[in-house]
């Protein structure tokens, strides 16, 4: 049974991927959905109370932490990873540990930038350096301009009641530093892109040009963008297209691989 790591992005926890679960499951996957450091938990809790250090976590706690859960899997798993999310796939996939990555909405690695206005706002608003390391405290409001814009008013409110969550400014931080950075022209494993057209906080040009930076002729870097899909595509109406567009996706490279690893043999 092939295993799946699914990880969260900022202002959310494993809750997020609940549907997720149940769906790969369903066809015969082991999932997994770790939370971040400081993010275990029910998310109208840890909105009500935050974890004292919350504001102090950065990017290298996170990805030790989901590193660790990979290698303890008897073979590399398939990961799929939203935002944050999507960059620890990549940092991952550049690790030569896992076997396949799935970047959704991904934040992209060498502080590549986009120039547009929802993304500058929202990367403005959440690493703003004057506000130190106090957390950035998600309320409705914000929640559903940036995350979940394209779904009506009582969508928005029913998702940000069950999984929205606070978070540290420092993630996004190192994120666009040091700890963000990824030698793309590197062979790697099999990687999909995922963006959504209407996403406020990761472009789906963003996503594109973050696929197009991995150079290697030989790997296998696809993309593929889904209209009307904010920064919630994976808990907004519709989520099962995207879902079945990966499962699609891993089906057909688990064959590939299988053929080839066949052909080796012979």
């Amino acid at each position: 049974m092939k295993t799946i790591i699914f990880v969260h992005g900022m202002f959310q926890n494993p809750k997020s991927w609940d549907n997720w679960i149940a769906y790969f499951t369903e066809k015969g996957y082991n999932c997994i959905a770790p939370a971040w450091p400081l993010h275990e938990g029910e998310p109208a809790e840890l909105r009500r109370n935050p974890p004292e250090d919350l504001g102090d976590l950065e990017l290298s706690a996170i990805l030790t932490k989901i590193e660790s859960i990979v290698r303890e899997q008897p073979e590399p798993p398939i990961v799929i990873g939203h935002s944050v999310g999507g960059l620890v796939v990549q940092l991952l996939v550049a690790k030569g540990i896992v076997d396949i990555g799935v970047p959704i909405s991904s934040v992209a690695p060498n502080a590549m930038l986009a120039f547009d206005w929802g993304f500058m706002k929202n990367s403005a608003l959440i690493a703003n350096p004057f506000k130190g390391n106090d957390p950035f405290y998600m309320d409705l409001e914000s929640f559903t301009a940036s995350f979940t814009n394209t779904s009506t008013e009582d969508e928005s409110l029913r998702a940000y009641t069950e999984t929205a969550t606070h978070d540290s400014r420092n993630v996004l931080r190192d994120c666009m530093g040091e700890d963000g950075k990824i030698d793309t022209e590197l062979p790697h494993v099999p990687m999909l892109f995922i963006g959504g057209e209407a996403d406020e906080i990761i472009p789906a040009e963003l996503v594109k040009r973050n696929a197009e930076a991995y150079t290697d002729e030989i790997s296998i870097t696809d993309f593929k963008a889904f209209s009307n899909r904010a920064h919630w595509i994976c808990g907004q109406q519709g989520w099962e297209e995207v879902a079945a567009y990966i499962a699609d996706w891993l089906s057909q490279h688990e064959k590939l691989k299988y053929k080839v690893s066949q052909s080796s043999e012979l």
